[in-house]
């Protein structure tokens, strides 16, 4: 067998759907749209409820979106005792590597649980009693 000589499956191509081509062409007249009607004549947008007011109209708008809002991610001290040694520099990129922080979104160090280890941390932001953690356990926060 040569690639010249291959040939599609018998019923495997489909010829294409040519609406409103004549009576000959089986979908002659109405185009296989029904009679004359709305929908035959370009239809509605998504959402149409056949002119009772829609429900996007109908419901109240609510709530509001800041776009100055930053959605921090919070790294507890206990995660940087079980996952990092003594002497390690926690920052994006080694949170990142552990599966903590995801893209490049900014971290923010929480002070849940003990810290022992003397590890230096590089975060966006980090709470007051996070930092006071860090360096009573020989470490230190630089704020990025």
């Amino acid at each position: 067998m040569k690639l010249h000589e291959l040939k599609p499956n018998k019923g495997s191509r489909k010829d294409k759907y040519r609406a409103a081509r004549g009576m000959a062409q089986g979908r002659g007249k109405q185009a296989g749209k029904g009679q004359s009607g709305q929908n035959k004549r370009g239809g509605t947008r998504p959402g149409f409820e056949g002119g009772q007011n829609p429900w996007f109209r109908r419901l109240p708008k609510r709530g509001f979106k800041n776009i100055n809002h930053v959605e921090y991610q919070p790294i507890n001290l206990k995660t940087i005792e079980e996952l990092f040694k003594d002497g390690d520099t926690v920052d994006l990129v080694s949170l990142n590597e552990k599966g903590l922080a995801k893209r490049n979104n900014p971290v923010k160090l929480l002070a849940n649980g003990k810290l022992t280890k003397k590890v230096t941390v590089r975060v966006n932001k980090a709470s007051k009693k996070a930092l006071e953690a860090v360096e009573k356990a020989g470490g230190k926060v630089e704020l990025v």
